[in-house]
């Protein structure tokens, strides 16, 4: 269930990302993630990498929110 609303996130992402209007809440991160982005839904937290030339994500992390950043 957290794979598909973190699927479903990553694609309003790009979609953001290239212009459109999508009601996500992202962040870039510093630190350790730099490079990353954050994307927040409720306690739902993915830490995900763009290729905005191709339109392509790389999720790299899936978590609830205390979890999410630890290595």
């Amino acid at each position: 269930m957290e794979r598909e609303r973190g699927l479903d996130l990553a694609g309003l992402a790009i979609k953001k990302f290239s212009g459109e209007t999508a009601n996500v809440n992202i962040k870039k991160l510093k630190g350790v993630w730099h490079g990353f982005y954050r994307i927040r839904r409720g306690d739902l937290r993915i830490i995900a990498s763009f290729d905005f030339e191709h339109a392509h994500a790389l999720i790299e992390q899936i978590d609830r929110r205390g979890n999410a950043y630890k290595e």
